[in-house]
């Protein structure tokens, strides 16, 4: 697998230097970022990035994420040319319609509960003051996971899945004590993140989401087309439906980091102007690095899991050869 390069600097430029990006802040040279074998580039902030080095990165292949400089949040990416195999795609819009999404849905589900049952059930073992709750709601996930196989629709599947979610985050709140109270934890709440434990949460599933574009465009398959979440504009729904099993993994990444105190209150901010509460710059790095280190690993698996599912959607014939982007010809 490639490497993963992070520019967290404010106004630093970078410019292409034979194979190599080369960083520069304030007109001098800080640092040089060889191109094999980086295959993911994520710009925060204000950066300027030369045209040329643009060029290179898209012909190499290279993802490239833009996130905004203190909430960090989507800005948009570098995509090369659109896959050539249109033929998996034409079959993935076709299989919408069949019985494939119910099949691969059920799934999805069941390992996204299962993992909330484990979670729990392994939280109740490290914090029995709060055994009871934990394995209340572990109860009532697994009692979802169990009729997740049987389910008749797609439909009801989003059921089982809502009703377990209620249990699950009812009881998630007592793995982050109030004390420190700057990491209490009161809920999942999104846009804007409140708390600290729900800003690491936001941005740990914004980074996994974009891994699965990313894997999703380079076999072929259409991110934006869904076979268990709706289309919805502008949502990259293909990518909703695999980042679903490995849910509970961020969140037990994330209270390791919390329960280790890898970060602390005084790690965050919030503006009073916007709500959110949000990374410090300072602190940004630490993810990054922490982030790479649990993702790194997991990376194959997810790659294995994009070839299984462009397999099935193309009935059984093998999609390895697709993972070549190459051009489509010289206009």
């Amino acid at each position: 697998m490639g490497g993963t390069a992070y520019i967290d600097r404010k106004d630093a430029e970078l410019r292409l230097d034979g194979s190599a990006l080369a960083v520069y802040v304030n007109g001098e040279r800080e640092g040089v970022i060889p191109l094999v074998p980086l295959d993911r580039l994520v710009l925060i902030g204000n950066l300027t990035v030369e045209t040329k080095a643009l060029h290179r990165l898209n012909e190499e292949g290279v993802a490239v994420l833009f996130l905004s400089g203190k909430r960090q949040a989507f800005r948009g990416r570098l995509m090369g040319r659109l896959h050539r195999h249109a033929r998996l795609r034409t079959r993935q819009y076709e299989q919408r319609q069949g019985a494939l999404p119910l099949e691969l849905a059920r799934g999805w589900v069941g390992r996204k509960l299962a993992g909330q049952e484990a979670f729990l059930r392994d939280a109740a073992v490290e914090r029995p003051e709060d055994r009871s709750i934990l394995l209340r709601s572990a109860e009532i996930v697994a009692r979802a996971g169990a009729k997740a196989p049987e389910a008749a629709s797609v439909e009801s599947l989003r059921g089982l899945e809502g009703g377990a979610a209620a249990a699950y985050f009812d009881a998630l709140p007592v793995l982050f004590p109030p004390s420190p109270p700057s990491l209490e934890f009161a809920g999942r709440g999104r846009r804007p993140p409140r708390d600290p434990v729900n800003a690491l949460l936001s941005l740990t599933y914004t980074m996994v989401h974009w891994e699965w574009v990313r894997e999703c465009e380079l076999i072929g398959l259409d991110p934006m087309v869904g076979l268990y979440h709706d289309l919805d504009y502008g949502r990259e729904s293909l990518a909703c439906d695999l980042v679903e099993p490995v849910r509970p993994d961020v969140d037990r990444w994330v209270w390791e980091l919390c329960r280790t105190r890898a970060f602390e209150g005084r790690d965050f901010s919030s503006d009073g102007e916007r709500p959110g509460c949000y990374l410090k710059k300072g602190a940004r790095g630490r993810f990054y690095e922490a982030y790479e280190g649990w993702a790194g690993p997991r990376r194959s698996a997810m790659r294995a899991e994009t070839e299984a599912l462009a397999r099935r959607i193309l009935d059984g014939e093998d999609p390895l050869f697709l993972r070549t982007s190459g051009d489509a010809g010289d206009a």
